[in-house]
């Protein structure tokens, strides 16, 4: 039998689940943008550019959820990361510098310049996302949930 955090059990808690789980998952998007827009107004040099780098992977672990709600914090985290990675290699090539000459959005979610240390920044995201999914799913102190995902206690 399926557990609750699967998100495959019976009598419809599924939909209520990935439905609490995509919300969830829509309110962290906005404030990881909310946050990352506010330390680019507050901060600037390596706080702002490293902040930003592990915000923006944090971002995409947010976005991961909201699209799959059953997917497991690992595998969110995972190809958050992978995307992040992918995008910071992919300015080796020169396609996203010259994108980002001619539009803001490129060049907020392409970057522009490639990086080495990026690389550990989102990681750093990609950790703190999968830690926040996977504390978001765990089961709440004295209340036992059965099988069907329906809470027993208090």
């Amino acid at each position: 039998m399926a557990s609750p955090e699967s998100g495959a059990c019976a009598g419809g808690g599924t939909s209520r689940i990935r439905s609490r789980r995509r919300l969830a998952a829509a309110v962290a998007a906005a404030v990881t943008v909310g946050a990352g827009l506010g330390l680019r107004a507050a901060m600037t040099g390596d706080v702002a550019k490293y902040g930003g780098d592990a915000l923006y992977t944090l971002l995409i672990v947010a976005l991961v959820v909201l699209v799959a709600p059953s997917v497991t914090a690992r595998k969110a985290a995972a190809v958050a990361l992978a995307l992040s990675w992918g995008v910071e290699f992919l300015q080796l090539s020169g396609v996203p510098a010259e994108l980002s000459r001619h539009s803001v959005a490129a060049r907020l979610v392409l970057g522009s310049t490639f990086g080495p240390q990026d690389l550990l920044w989102y990681t750093v995201g990609a950790l703190g996302g999968w830690g926040l999914v996977a504390w978001s799913r765990r089961p709440v102190a004295g209340r036992a949930v059965t099988s069907r995902g329906r809470s027993l206690g208090r």
